[in-house]
């Protein structure tokens, strides 16, 4: 019998499980940027740890007992800063990332009047997921490393009204995404959020 998916608020007691399908998922993204370095490779136990017991959104995908997947959400204001988007390696293609993304938006709404997220300029599978869910690209910029980021958002459905006062209601300056434990975010797909290495599918 196959194990179906299930998507959940994930716990503390998680944090070790996410931490190592994290930096498998992640591997590929350091090997296509050459850089070790990504923040969610650098990120220790006890920073997952605080992650889960603090107010950021924590979702994890299992298959039976197995963690297969994990995403975040930082609400800030009128934004849900989307990031470490990570699904294990042997099972990327199978549409666990675009469910987790499906679930963290779910998991804001109501609260939020749009998504905002990052994943490396190069990551086309990553850049692909994301257009599909209605991410639209709003800028460039360099990582901390120097390696060119794709800045998308998503604006919530509603009364057109309310969204253009949240957008009014915001800050002006320039634009910067969460920097706490996403893709896509940081994504993916590699959050820092940096940019999230889910496949596409």
């Amino acid at each position: 019998m196959t194990d179906q998916l299930t998507v959940a608020p994930a716990g503390v007691a998680d944090a070790g499980e996410i931490l190592t399908v994290q930096r498998a998922a992640y591997l590929v993204e350091a090997q296509r940027y050459r850089d070790v370095f990504l923040p969610p490779l650098t990120e220790t136990l006890d920073e997952v740890r605080a992650a889960l017991a603090g107010p950021t959104v924590v979702l994890a995908a299992r298959l039976g007992s197995r963690l297969v997947g994990s995403v975040r959400a930082r609400i800030d204001g009128d934004t849900a800063h989307v990031g470490r988007l990570s699904v294990a390696p042997d099972q990327q293609g199978r549409g666990i990332g675009g469910r987790l993304l499906t679930a963290v938006e779910a998991a804001c709404a109501g609260r939020v009047a749009r998504f905002a997220l990052f994943t490396g300029a190069e990551s086309v599978e990553n850049l692909g997921l994301y257009a599909r869910r209605g991410y639209r690209v709003v800028t460039h910029r360099p990582d901390e490393n120097g390696n060119r980021l794709a800045v998308l958002e998503k604006v919530v459905p509603g009364d057109p009204g309310q969204a253009a006062s949240h957008r009014s209601a915001r800050p002006t300056g320039a634009y910067r995404p969460s920097s706490t434990s996403s893709s896509a975010t940081e994504a993916t797909s590699p959050t820092t959020f940096a940019p999230p290495p889910c496949s596409a599918g």
